[in-house]
């Protein structure tokens, strides 16, 4: 794993999200997407090299919806920034990790990604991601 490419934080709506986190990191959202296949939002903050990425759930029932219901809204995953993202996912489930996708999906900001199981990371949802050339 290279870096870590960004943090996501789930968060119940965007109307009152944005703006907080405008002011926190006293810089502007600088882009926002909708992920389909993930049924969110995602809203995109820069500084430096750091990323934050807020996940707004675009249905009731939503993962990012069902996380929120059980956790609260908080920090949701950690993305690493991997070099070849199947390669790297053959190599973790060659360790014993549980790869949450058969193959990588296409994910916000031109990325595709996978997720590893929080069962075997002590408990934190991880990300791979890697820039779609």
């Amino acid at each position: 794993m290279v870096k870590v490419e960004h943090i996501g934080i789930a968060v119940k709506t965007f109307r009152s999200a944005i703006p907080l986190y405008e002011k926190l990191l006293n810089t502007n959202c600088y882009k926002t997407e909708l992920v389909a296949s993930e049924q969110v939002n995602t809203a995109f903050f820069r500084q430096g090299d750091t990323k934050i990425e807020l996940l707004e759930s675009i249905e009731p029932d939503g993962v990012i919806a069902r996380f929120i219901e059980k956790k609260g809204e908080g920090i949701h995953h950690i993305a690493f920034e991997v070099k070849d993202i199947e390669a790297e996912m053959a190599r973790l489930r060659g360790e014993g990790f549980t790869v949450l996708n058969e193959t990588p999906k296409k994910g916000a900001d031109n990325k595709l990604i996978c997720f590893l199981h929080p069962k075997d990371t002590t408990g934190v949802l991880i990300e791979l991601c890697q820039e779609i050339k």
